[in-house]
């Protein structure tokens, strides 16, 4: 019965979800490493911060699992590992599964598990390795009541952008959102458009299936808060956002701003007053 898994996810208050990111270490990128260096102290921030749940991997998981107490955010477990991401990209791609996804989330007690679905320019291999991995998950998914988060991502070419970047044309994002629909999808985790206005566009062609939406690289407090009360205004059912909170001065603050937007409808402007220097 997935309905169990995903009332722990969605925040009752507004049956929204924001989901801290932190599992940037399975993809062998020195890069991803800032702020995630030390993660039993980040994971202890982030839970005392009180987001709806934190992503992790079959390896760190037990770090949050571990802690005493009902009253703390629930797992998403990342089931996949990818080595897509670098500046200069290997030889040959891939986009793996973990052996027995459903069963090691269960035994986790993971509240959801996520999966990839890349777009990335000449590489229909990848696409193929990630559409194996769903539709071997997917049955296990349903059969034990486990919510499957997919996350449709469309790359821009890596020898024009420079490594791994969100393309954010909304004409490649549709089609590959709703493939991940009718591929089965219980959540949607999905770039943001270019064009935030038009962003009720990905939600619609989603239907029932509720979005969530990924933070991407660093940017500026106040873009990072804009950009997120214009997608909850979309009709956006949350976000998932990784390296904006945790490579953050005041990851604590940060989480609670943008609870604040989530989950109270605030303003980006009276959601930044939340975040305070962090020995303040």
């Amino acid at each position: 019965m997935k309905t169990a898994r995903l009332n722990r996810l969605f925040n009752p208050r507004s049956n929204r979800c924001f989901d801290v990111a932190v599992d940037h270490g399975f993809f062998n990128e020195y890069d991803f490493l800032p702020g995630i260096e030390n993660m039993r102290k980040a994971i202890d921030v982030l839970v005392a911060a009180a987001p709806d749940a934190i992503q992790l991997t079959v390896g760190l998981a037990p770090l949050l699992q571990e802690l005493p107490g009902r009253h703390k955010p629930s797992l998403v477990l990342r089931t996949d590992v990818a080595n897509v991401y670098g500046k200069d990209l290997p030889r040959s791609l891939f986009s793996r599964m973990i052996q027995s996804p459903v069963e090691q989330a269960l035994r986790l007690d993971a509240t959801c598990v996520v999966v990839n679905l890349f777009r990335i320019p000449n590489q229909p291999e990848v696409t193929d390795q990630c559409m194996q991995n769903i539709l071997a998950i997917k049955p296990d998914c349903d059969r034990y009541g486990m919510p499957l988060m997919i996350e449709p991502l469309v790359f821009q070419p890596n020898k024009t952008a420079g490594g791994y970047m969100v393309d954010g044309d909304l004409r490649k994002i549709l089609p590959l959102v709703r493939q991940a629909v009718e591929l089965g999808a219980d959540i949607i985790k999905a770039d943001p458009t270019d064009d935030i206005n038009v962003y009720r566009q990905v939600v619609e062609i989603s239907g029932r299936i509720p979005v969530l939406v990924r933070g991407g690289g660093r940017a500026p407090d106040e873009a990072i808060l804009q950009r997120t009360e214009a997608l909850i205004r979309q009709g956006a059912a949350g976000i998932v956002y990784g390296r904006n909170v945790i490579q953050h001065g005041n990851p604590a603050g940060m989480t609670k701003a943008l609870m604040a937007i989530v989950h109270d409808g605030a303003t980006a402007a009276t959601a930044a007053k939340l975040i305070k220097p962090e020995n303040s």
